[in-house]
């Protein structure tokens, strides 16, 4: 039980951030260092424990919120690290990417300010590393199973810790040239430094999980190799198919997709690249889009030395508090500055409105001069109930850079995956599954199009187990750290033991046994099963269902494999953000 009173006598204190002059000068996160413990619990006492709480199934992962909350108001961090990780493979990230929907679904919400759970949720992880409470855990048999994961954003690891750990041998396969996903290349730096993504890979390959970068399924190594080599395969390639703006002067230079700008910007902090070959410096930008990944785009832009900088978004302005129609627990869609939007008001070009975002806003065509640079955007004001230009709106923005930030449309299908290993499209244009997550091929029934299992994303710029490299520049030649490559594939040593359950945390398990050698009826019985996870399957979505989904996967496939039902599965397929 935490502070019976606290909610009454402790005011919401959120962590706080560094000032923006300071900020915009580097890469580094936006938040100050590590909040004094006292201070965090402190907020933690305002948790009350409810009888039902809705924070606790406002989250995908069935975060355990009152349990740590409590034990972190107790000042018992250590145990506080224990339960937080008994549901969540990886806490530092969500703690520091996730929007929170355990906080608009906090009792205190509905009058009140909610706890600060994400809050909470970071200092019980940070301190997690820091006391050095974050161990490998090998597992203490294996099964003799091997198990293939294709992408190694959120969705991937998770799949692939929670099997490892189950005493199988998995290996993860990365097209680009480090692993992390989204979470590498697509997230900037001053959100998530990478150091965090490092360390959890080294965590991984201790614990016996196997590594190849560089390989690309589907071109590099055909789908019927990977059959061959593995009892099942998880698709985890994330929703890499950005969306597009087919207006006139699409073509023209200077007008670029958010994914062929942030990867590079992230290169140059990864020491790739000396300066990114698409740059904001200089010019007067405009951001089309008004998600999350506007947002990458906006404090990118701003620590890059653009001019000034207009970010559209065809909604209109929302409200400062719930609108009638998204009750409590529903996340809602409420006006909210973040970071990002702090930042952007130095480049403000608006006399007079210093926030950069304008909504309402529809773009009409790009504009450019002779020698087919783009030079300006011709946008109009929109009926808010049609979307359609209202007449007599009609405006033109100057910009020497154009950014299109519209979220995406489902995996990348550029590979030969889809057709190699018989995959369908569901109608959202995700990967098509079942129940149980396995994958609908062509020989199966016709994909489903209600809403059990239509994909339809939560949010524009979801974080989910993209494929890494999307949109990395021609030519960057960084060169591979976390595997051997698509010229050795199957030919590295394993890079270690593999894992067991829950926490990631705690002394190491025991040593393994030998692994059960796998019989030639495993790998002739049938054709190995296909399991779909993350963004591929869902659409864009939260980190927290992507780590979610990774379970859940892995769940399934340790099922099919062992006939154990012992891995957590913490949502299904057809399982949405609560709606009103």
């Amino acid at each position: 039980m935490t502070d019976p009173t606290g909610f009454l006598s402790t005011a919401r204190r959120s962590r706080p951030r560094r000032p923006v002059p300071e900020r915009v000068a580097d890469w580094h996160e936006v938040h100050q260092g590590q909040e004094l413990l006292p201070i965090v619990g402190a907020q933690a006492g305002r948790c009350m424990d409810c009888g039902i709480p809705f924070c606790h199934n406002a989250c995908p992962l069935a975060n355990l919120i009152p349990e740590w909350n409590a034990l972190a108001y107790r000042d018992d961090w250590d145990t506080a690290v224990e339960r937080l990780h008994a549901t969540n493979n990886f806490p530092e990230f969500t703690g520091r990417l996730c929007p929170a929907p355990c906080e608009t679904g906090c009792v205190l919400a509905i009058n009140a300010d909610p706890v600060t759970i994400k809050d909470v949720e970071r200092a019980i992880a940070d301190h997690a590393w820091d006391a050095g409470l974050v161990r490998p855990l090998r597992p203490g048999k294996h099964t003799g199973f091997s198990v293939a994961v294709i992408g190694s954003g959120p969705a991937g690891l998770a799949a692939a810790q929670q099997l490892t750990r189950a005493g199988h041998d998995v290996e993860v396969l990365e097209r680009a040239d480090r692993l992390g996903g989204l979470l590498r290349y697509g997230i900037p730096e001053f959100k998530l430094e990478k150091r965090h993504i490092d360390r959890r890979i080294r965590q991984l390959r201790a614990e016996g999980t196997v590594f190849r970068t560089g390989v690309t399924v589907g071109v590099d190594v055909s789908a019927d190799e990977l059959m061959e080599r593995h009892d099942a395969v998880i698709v985890a390639t994330g929703a890499g198919a950005w969306r597009e703006l087919p207006l006139a002067g699409r073509e023209l230079a200077g007008v670029r997709q958010a994914m062929e700008y942030l990867p590079p910007a992230n290169r140059v902090q990864q020491g790739d690249l000396a300066a990114s070959p698409v740059s904001a410096r200089g010019k007067d930008v405009v951001i089309v889009g008004g998600g999350d990944t506007a947002a990458d785009c906006l404090g990118t832009v701003v620590r890059q030395g653009a001019a000034s900088v207009v970010q559209l978004d065809i909604r209109p302005r929302p409200g400062t508090r719930r609108a009638g129609d998204e009750p409590w627990p529903v996340h809602p869609r409420v006006l909210s500055t973040s970071a990002a939007y702090e930042e952007g008001r130095v480049l403000s070009r608006r006399p007079g409105a210093p926030d950069v975002r304008v909504f309402s806003a529809a773009t009409l065509r790009f504009e450019g001069d002779d020698t087919g640079h783009v030079t300006a955007l011709r946008i109009a004001d929109t009926d808010p109930g049609t979307r359609r230009p209202a007449p007599g709106t009609e405006r033109v923005l100057p910009a020497q850079l154009v950014l299109l930030a519209l979220g995406f449309t489902g995996p990348d299908t550029s590979d030969g995956l889809l057709a190699q290993l018989g995959l369908r499209l569901a109608p959202d244009g995700s990967f098509a599954r079942g129940d149980d997550f396995a994958a609908l091929t062509t020989d199966d029934a016709p994909a489903p199009s209600g809403p059990g299992e239509d994909g339809t994303g939560t949010r524009e710029g979801g974080t989910g187990a993209s494929r890494g490299g999307a949109g990395a520049p021609a030519g960057a030649t960084a060169p591979s750290t976390d595997g051997a490559g698509a010229a050795a594939y199957g030919t590295a040593p394993p890079e270690g033991p593999a894992t067991p359950p829950a926490s990631g945390t705690g002394a190491p398990g025991s040593s393994p046994a030998p692994a059960e050698d796998a019989t030639a009826e495993r790998r002739t019985a049938g054709r190995p099963a296909v399991y779909v996870a993350g963004d591929a399957g869902r659409g864009q979505s939260l980190i927290v269902w992507a780590i979610a989904e990774g379970r859940s996967a892995a769940a399934a496939v340790h099922r099919r494999l062992t006939g154990e039902p012992d891995l957590p599965a913490p949502v299904r397929p057809c399982d949405r953000p609560m709606a009103a």
